[in-house]
C-alpha cells in the first residue's frame, strides 16, 4: 500500500512529501470536505493517566476500507496549547511507521533525504503556545485496515480552585467501539470529580454552574487518593445531537486537598515537584485598570459581548479595591483622568454607564494604552500610597498600527510605565498580535490568554477576570537548601491569586536525606516566611507508578519551556543559542515536541537483511559504499557493552559467547578499549539510571558518552554523545554530525559514518571497525533512558595486546569446561552460586578458567545483538556479578579513567 500522508495544524507546522499544506487557524469554522465515501471508523479510544496534575494522554483510532478504491483516512486531535507532543504512529498492513524527535535541523535531513529518495514522510514542527488540531491524511487501499496513535503530555493548571482535562471527541462519525478512559492520582487526596456536560467550541468559561455528565459515564473514586472515569456511549447516543457523531470535547473537573501552608512537595527518582497552593488565607486588595480596545474592528459582536462581560466584573468588584477604565483607539480616553478610585457603589454605577456608551473609532495606539494605564497607577501610588495589588486587564483585537509601533520600543516603554505592576494580555480573536501580548504580559509579571471569537466570548472575558479578580499574595519566593537541590525551576512569582497553585520542580543531590523548604510572601501589611524539612525516605509510591518517573518527567516540562521562554527574550546571540541548545537536549532525551525539534515520520525500508554471508568492503576503497551496514558477515560484532552495561564477549577461538554485568557508579569512566601498538584507546562514560523497585540500593548505570582516539600522524578523537559526533583532529576545524542525519567524515585511515538507521561507524583502518547505537524510548517506562551502546565491529586489525575491559577478550586464552549431569548434578557437585533462579533461558552450568583464575558460569538463551539485525535469541556464557573481577586482567578500579579524560571533548 502506498501511504499518502497530509498533515493539518493550527499550532504545529507540517510538511509533508508529495501533499500539499492546509492550514486551519484556531477558532476558524471547520473546513468542509468532499463528499466522497468514508471509510469506517471501527473504534476510537481515549486514554489518559494523571498523576499529581500530570497527564499523560494518547488517543488512538482504526479505520476499515470496506470501500473498493483507495480512501482517505482522516484523523484529528485537538492539542491542549501548552502540550508537548511525545510520540505518533501509524499502524497499516501490519507494520508500524513510528516517528521520531530529532533536533529540528536533524529532522529536515531525514525528510528531505527520504523525499529525494521517494519515499513517504512527514514532518511536524512546533510553535508557541497556542492551541491547535492535529490532523492527518492517509491513503487506505481496499479491505485494509488502519490504525493512529498519538501521545501528548501536559501539566494541568489549577483555575478557580479547580483542574481541569479537556479530551477532544471528534472521530467525524458514530464508531462502534468509542471509550474514554482516565485515571487521576492524588498523593494528598482528591477533594471531588465531576464530568460536564459536553463542550462545543474552544473558549474560556466559567463553569461551575454546568452540571449533568453525558450519558454512559461512570465515575468511581476507589479511594480518597484514586478516582476513575470511564465513558462508552452507543451508538444512538453519539448520534443524539448530531448525524455525523460526537464533535466536542469530554470535560473532567477536579480539585486536591491540601492542608499544609507550604504546599505538597514530592519528591521520586531524585526529582522534586513542589505544589504550593494555601486555602483560607484573605484575600488582599487590588488596584486594577481595564483597558479596552475600542478601535473600528471592535465593532458589531465583539463590542457588546465586552460591555456584557465588563458590566458583570464591575459588579464582582471589591469594596475595598481601586479600578479605573481605559479606552483607546488612536487616541486614548481614561474614564478617571487623574488616578483610581474606589469600588464604591456609586463608582460602579457611573463606570457601568460609561461602559454602556463605548463606541469605536479610529486604528490601535498599544503603545500609548498601556503608557497611560502605568501613568495612572503611578499617580495613585504617589497621591494615596500603596491600596493593593497593581494590575492591567488588557483587551485588544488587532495589532499596533498607530503612535509607536516598533516592537522593542513598546516593549521598553511598557515596562518603564508600568514597574511593579501585572498586566495580563487578551487577545480576542484571530487577528489579534498575540505573540505581542504575550512578550508584554510574560515582561510584566503577567499572562496572555486568547479570547475566541464565539457567542460565549463574554463569558471567557469574565472568567478569565475571575481567575486574578482575589490576589492573595505577592512577590511569593519559594526556596530550597543549596546543597540538597540544584536545576531548580522558576521559583519567583509575582502574584499568587484565590483558585491557581503555583509549581516548582528541581533535582535533588545524591545522598540528601531531606529537603528543606523555605516560603517567603508579602500580603499588602505583612511579611510571611514558612520553613520545612520534608524527609526524602520512602519517596516511591505504589499509586505513581501508572506514570513511573512522572516527576522526573514533569521537571523535563517546566525546564524546556523556561529555557524557550528565557532564549526569546534573550539579546545576546550566544547567551540564546546556548539556552536553546539545552532546550534541545533536554527535548531530544524526553522525546517532546518543543519549538527546538521536529517529528519526522517515514515509511521504513525492511530491516532485515538477507541470511547470507557477503564480503565486507574494504574500508580503502573509494567506490565501496559509505555506509557498513550490509556489509559484515552474519556475526559481525566481536565484543560490546550496553544496558547497565552489559558485556558481550565473542571468544574466536571457542566459538562460544560470554556475557556479565559491571555496576559502575555515575560519572565514572571506563576504559573499554586499549591498544598501545595502534595508539587506540576507547573510553565511555556512565550516568545515573534508576535503580529496579525493591532494589534501591543497587546502582544501575548506562553509557551516555563514548570517546574514540587514536595516536600518531593521524591522530584524531571522535567523542560520541545522544545529541551528535564531534571529529576532532590536530590543524583542522573540528566537525560535526547530528546523530538522526545520515552523514559521514574521511580522512587518512578514518571514516565516520551515520547510517540510514541513524547508527554510527568508526572505521579507523583496515581491521578495526566500532558502531555505536543511539537508543532512544518513545515512551520511557521508569526503567530506561536514552543511551549508548558500543560495539567492536571488527576487530581483526586490534594487536595481541590490546587491553581494556572489552578490547582484553580479542586474543585472550579462555577455557569453558561444561558440566554434566543435568542441572540438578551441577550444581550439587561444583557447588555453583547463582544471581537469580533457574528459570527456561538456563540450559546448564559450567567452569570457566582464564590463567589460574577459575569462575562457575552458566549457559543461557539470551537476547543477542552481534548482527545489524534485530536483537535475535542466541546463546551465551554468563559470569555471575560477584565473580566478575576474577575473569578481568586487572581488578575494576584499574580500568576508570580521570573524567577529564572526556571533558576537553563533551559537548553535553
Amino acid at each position: 500500500m502506498g501511504l499518502v500522508w497530509e498533515v493539518a495544524v493550527t499550532s504545529l507546522c507540517v510538511l509533508l512529501a508529495c501533499v500539499h499544506l492546509v492550514e486551519l487557524r484556531a477558532g476558524a469554522t471547520r473546513d468542509v470536505r468532499s463528499t466522497q465515501p468514508q471509510l469506517e471508523v471501527t473504534d476510537f479510544h481515549v486514554k489518559s493517566t494523571v498523576v499529581s496534575r500530570y497527564a499523560r494522554t494518547t488517543v488512538i483510532s482504526t479505520v476499515f476500507n470496506r470501500l473498493p478504491q483507495a480512501t482517505d483516512a482522516t484523523f484529528e486531535v485537538d492539542l491542549p496549547s501548552t502540550a508537548f507532543i511525545s510520540n505518533f504512529t501509524i499502524t497499516s498492513g501490519g507494520k508500524e511507521y513510528v516517528s521520531q524527535v530529532k533536533q529540528k535541523q536533524a529532522a529536515k535531513q531525514i525528510y528531505d533525504e527520504a523525499k529525494k529518495k521517494g519515499k513517504t514522510a512527514g514532518l511536524v514542527e512546533s510553535r508557541k503556545e497556542v492551541p491547535g488540531k492535529f490532523s492527518i491524511d492517509v491513503s487506505v487501499a481496499p479491505g485494509e485496515r488502519l490504525s493512529f496513535k498519538l501521545s501528548f503530555e501536559q501539566l494541568l493548571v489549577r483555575r478557580l480552585g479547580r483542574y481541569e482535562l479537556a479530551l477532544g471527541l471528534r472521530p467525524t462519525q458514530p464508531v462502534p467501539n468509542l471509550t474514554v478512559e482516565v485515571s487521576i492520582t492524588e498523593r494528598t487526596g482528591i477533594s471531588f470529580v465531576r464530568v460536564l456536560p459536553l463542550r462545543t467550541g474552544q473558549h474560556l468559561s466559567n463553569t461551575l454552574g454546568e452540571t449533568g455528565s453525558p450519558s454512559s459515564t461512570l465515575v468511581e473514586q476507589w479511594s480518597q487518593q484514586r478516582a476513575q472515569v470511564l465513558y462508552s456511549p452507543t451508538l444512538e447516543q453519539q448520534t443524539s445531537s448530531s448525524p455525523k457523531g460526537l464533535d466536542a470535547d469530554f470535560v473532567i473537573e477536579y480539585d486536591v486537598i491540601l492542608t499544609d501552608l507550604i504546599g505538597d512537595v514530592q519528591v521520586y527518582d531524585g526529582y522534586f515537584v513542589h505544589y504550593f497552593a494555601p486555602r483560607e488565607l484573605p484575600v488582599v486588595p487590588k488596584e486594577v485598570i481595564f483597558v479596552i480596545d475600542v478601535s473600528g474592528s471592535m465593532a458589531g459582536g465583539k463590542l457588546e459581548q465586552t460591555k456584557e462581560a465588563m458590566d458583570a466584573i464591575l459588579g464582582d468588584l471589591r469594596s475595598h479595591d481601586h479600578f479605573n477604565i481605559i479606552t483607546f483607539s488612536s487616541s486614548v480616553h481614561p474614564w478617571k483622568h487623574n488616578a483610581t478610585v474606589p469600588a464604591t457603589a456609586d463608582n460602579i454605577r457611573q463606570a457601568r454607564a460609561f461602559a454602556k456608551k463605548i463606541q469605536v473609532r479610529g486604528s490601535t495606539d498599544i503603545n500609548a494604552a498601556l503608557v497611560k494605564a502605568g501613568t495612572l497607577l503611578r499617580n495613585s501610588s504617589s497621591q494615596w500610597g500603596v491600596r493593593g495589588v497593581p494590575m492591567v486587564i488588557f483587551l485588544t483585537d488587532g495589532a499596533a498600527n498607530h503612535g509607536v509601533t516598533h516592537r522593542e520600543t513598546m516593549r521598553g516603554n511598557v515596562r518603564e510605565a508600568l514597574g511593579s505592576a501585572a498586566l495580563f494580555g487578551l487577545a480576542f480573536g484571530r487577528d489579534a498580535d498575540y505573540d505581542l501580548l504575550r512578550q508584554l504580559s510574560l515582561e510584566n509579571r503577567g499572562v496572555a490568554r486568547r479570547v475566541y471569537s464565539d457567542s460565549k466570548a463574554n463569558l471567557q472575558l469574565k472568567g478569565f477576570y475571575d481567575e486574578v479578580a482575589n490576589p492573595l499574595l505577592s512577590d511569593v519566593q519559594l526556596s530550597y537548601s543549596d546543597d540538597q537541590a540544584f536545576d531548580v525551576t522558576r521559583s519567583l512569582f509575582p502574584n499568587y491569586f484565590q483558585g491557581s497553585e503555583l509549581v516548582v520542580a528541581g533535582r535533588v543531590h545524591p545522598g540528601a536525606r531531606d529537603l528543606g523548604v523555605t516560603l517567603n510572601a508579602f500580603d499588602t501589611k505583612k511579611h510571611l516566611t514558612v520553613e520545612n524539612n520534608i524527609p526524602l525516605s520512602g519517596e516511591s509510591s505504589p499509586d505513581q507508578e501508572e506514570i513511573s518517573g512522572f516527576v522526573r518527567r514533569l521537571w523535563a516540562y517546566f525546564t524546556i519551556k523556561e529555557l524557550l521562554l528565557t532564549a526569546e527574550n534573550a539579546s545576546d546571540p550566544s547567551t540564546r543559542a546556548l539556552l536553546e541548545q539545552n532546550a534541545t537536549r533536554l527535548s531530544l532525551k524526553y522525546n517532546f515536541v518543543t519549538p527546538v525539534t521536529s517529528l519526522v515520520v517515514v515509511k521504513p525500508d525492511l530491516e532485515e537483511v538477507p541470511t547470507e554471508e557477503k564480503p565486507s568492503p574494504d574500508p580503502t576503497d573509494k567506490k565501496a559504499k559509505n555506509i557498513p551496514q550490509r556489509g559484515h558477515s552474519r556475526k559481525a560484532f566481536a565484543s560490546s557493552a550496553d544496558g547497565d552495561p552489559h558485556f558481550q564477549v565473542h571468544l574466536p577461538k571457542l566459538e562460544k559467547n560470554l556475557c556479565f554485568t559491571i555496576d559502575g557508579h555515575a560519572s565514572d569512566v571506563l576504559r573499554l578499549l586499549e591498544d598501545a601498538e595502534n595508539g587506540i584507546t576507547v573510553d565511555g562514560r556512565l550516568m545515573w539510571a534508576p535503580p529496579e523497585v525493591g532494589h534501591e540500593d543497587q546502582e544501575r548505570t548506562y553509557f551516555d558518552q563514548i570517546v574514540v582516539s587514536r595516536g600518531g600522524p593521524e591522530a584524531v578523537v571522535v567523542t560520541l554523545t545522544l545529541d551528535s559526533v564531534n571529529i576532532s583532529q590536530p590543524g583542522r576545524p573540528d566537525r560535526t554530525l547530528l546523530t538522526g542525519a545520515v552523514g559521514s567524515v574521511r580522512g587518512p585511515d578514518l571514516q565516520v559514518s551515520i547510517d540510514e538507521q541513524f547508527r554510527c561507524w568508526v572505521e579507523l583502518g583496515q581491521g578495526v571497525s566500532f558502531l555505536v547505537l543511539f537508543h532512544h524510548y518513545q515512551h520511557p517506562d521508569y526503567m530506561q533512558l536514552d543511551h549508548l551502546g558500543f560495539y567492536i565491529a571488527k576487530g581483526d586489525g586490534l594487536s595481541v595486546g590490546t587491553q581494556g575491559l572489552l578490547g582484553q577478550f580479542q586474543h585472550a586464552d579462555i577455557k569453558i569446561t561444561e558440566e554434566t549431569g543435568g542441572l540438578g548434578t551441577g550444581l550439587r557437585h561444583r557447588g555453583h552460586r547463582r544471581d537469580s533462579a533457574t528459570d527456561a533461558s538456563t540450559l546448564t552450568f559450567g567452569m570457566l578458567q582464564r590463567g589460574t583464575a577459575q569462575v562457575p558460569v552458566t549457559l543461557r538463551r539470551k537476547m543477542m545483538k552481534d548482527t545489524v539485525r534485530k536483537r535475535h535469541t542466541g546463546l551465551c556464557w554468563e559470569v555471575g556479578k560477584d565473580d566478575v573481577e576474577k575473569i578481568l586482567a586487572k581488578p575494576y578500579r584499574a580500568y576508570i579513567r580521570d573524567t577529564d579524560v572526556l571533558s576537553h571533548h563533551s559537548t553535553n
